[in-house]
């Protein structure tokens, strides 16, 4: 426990600290409004004067210097039970390697950060796999055993949910079995990932302020578009996690029984990475197939079929790149039958794949796209967009098989 207080006074309101058990033996202390007249009754007239007063709440995370008060405010942050000591965790170093492959040592610096700097912002961790049986369920029940009361699960429901008293004040917020399929969900967690500041709503009482240092850590079953983000966005860390080999059913206990020593390597260990981005991590650093992938499903049906149509005319006559006025895109899309218009091809070119047109009109060969799938190419002029093979195969070819 924090202190041997038993009740605290906020403001005008009072508190009882009890520890609420689990099923796993172990209790977490929470705050439970008290009335003053069962505390009177229960302790008699003069016990209020010695109970602490506090002007209010805030929320301060830390795990190597917990204070349990800041300028006679109480802290609701829940300090970490563990008793550190020096020792072995090859068990943890193992399972961390499962989950983070190649990025083991990134995902050791994001662990490190999570427990020695809980205010740093991180990227959006996003464990996937269509498999079972892979371990990312344990990974957010591992987390739970070491943060403790400071991590918190969501659905998908109570995320989008307007009241998130529950949640704010957080330092891990994990959400199983994700799918956003709104751009809205998607646009409040990226804006999450990186405030310092959030709204808090609770159920009948006003929004207020609060500072923000929650940190998102989604899994899903669904590889392909159980978000929905563009190849611009840098802030999800998206990792593919193989199934596991052969199941051990007590690995968890395992797990628990090494935190202490793994907390202690933890503080003692030396970052790997730099400060490089407000997510500390670079989106190099943070790139992979499954990220790819997940791009590559999320674009938008008319950017695909284009993409398909111009890499077809260019392996038909042999090109490395092609010339492309909006109008020739149009013209061929409409043998598809998708409905789309010259101001959302010029938004692909110009702003999604980021080409620039020529200045002046010159001459260039037109492809013509056919009922039948052909392809012809004629001398016509026009202000055109070079578009390279390269391009194409690097963006719109999976070239990363499963």
């Amino acid at each position: 426990m924090k202190t041997e207080i038993e009740y605290i006074r906020v403001g005008t309101q009072y508190y009882k600290l009890v520890e609420a058990p689990t099923i796993n033996g172990n209790v977490n202390e929470i705050l439970v409004s008290w009335n003053i007249e069962t505390i009177r009754q229960d302790h008699g007239k003069t016990f209020l004067a010695s109970i602490p007063k506090f002007d209010g709440f805030t929320c301060i995370p830390s795990h190597l210097n917990f204070q349990s008060t800041y300028h006679n405010f109480y802290n609701t942050y829940s300090p970490l039970s563990h008793q550190i000591v020096e020792g072995s965790c090859p068990k943890s170093l193992e399972f961390i390697k499962h989950i983070f492959g190649d990025h083991f040592e990134s995902g050791l610096d994001y662990l490190q950060l999570l427990y020695t700097k809980p205010t740093q912002i991180l990227p959006i961790l996003c464990l996937v796999s269509r498999e079972r049986s892979t371990g990312k369920s344990t990974f957010l029940k591992w987390l739970k055993q070491i943060f403790e009361n400071n991590l918190t699960y969501l659905t998908n429901d109570s995320f989008s949910s307007q009241f998130n008293a529950d949640w704010a004040n957080k330092l891990l917020i994990c959400i199983d079995e994700v799918l956003f399929n709104k751009e809205e969900l998607t646009e409040r967690i990226k804006y999450l990932s990186t405030t310092n500041f959030n709204k808090l709503e609770a159920k009948g009482k006003d929004k207020r302020e609060v500072e923000f240092f929650g940190k998102f850590i989604l899994c899903s079953n669904n590889e392909e578009n159980f978000i929905k983000i563009d190849h611009h966005e840098t802030r999800f860390w998206v990792l593919k996690v193989p199934s596991v080999k052969k199941e051990n059913t007590v690995f968890l206990e395992d797990l628990e029984k090494e935190i202490p020593s793994f907390l202690h390597f933890l503080q003692h260990r030396s970052l790997q990475s730099k400060h490089q981005t407000r997510m500390w991590f670079t989106p190099k650093q943070i790139e992979t197939p499954a990220l790819f992938k997940l791009v590559q499903n999320n674009r938008n049906r008319v950017e695909k079929e284009l993409a398909s149509i111009l890499l077809m005319v260019m392996e038909e006559h042999d090109l490395q790149e092609i010339h492309l006025c909006p109008m020739d895109a149009l013209n061929a899309l409409s043998k598809t039958r998708l409905r789309t218009d010259l101001t959302q091809i010029r938004k692909i070119l110009k702003q999604d794949w980021k080409l620039e047109n020529i200045s002046n009109s010159n001459r260039y060969e037109k492809f013509t796209l056919w009922e039948n799938g052909s392809s012809n190419l004629s001398t016509t002029k026009g202000r055109y967009f070079t578009i390279n093979k390269t391009f194409i195969l690097d963006h719109f070819e999976d070239q990363n098989s499963d």
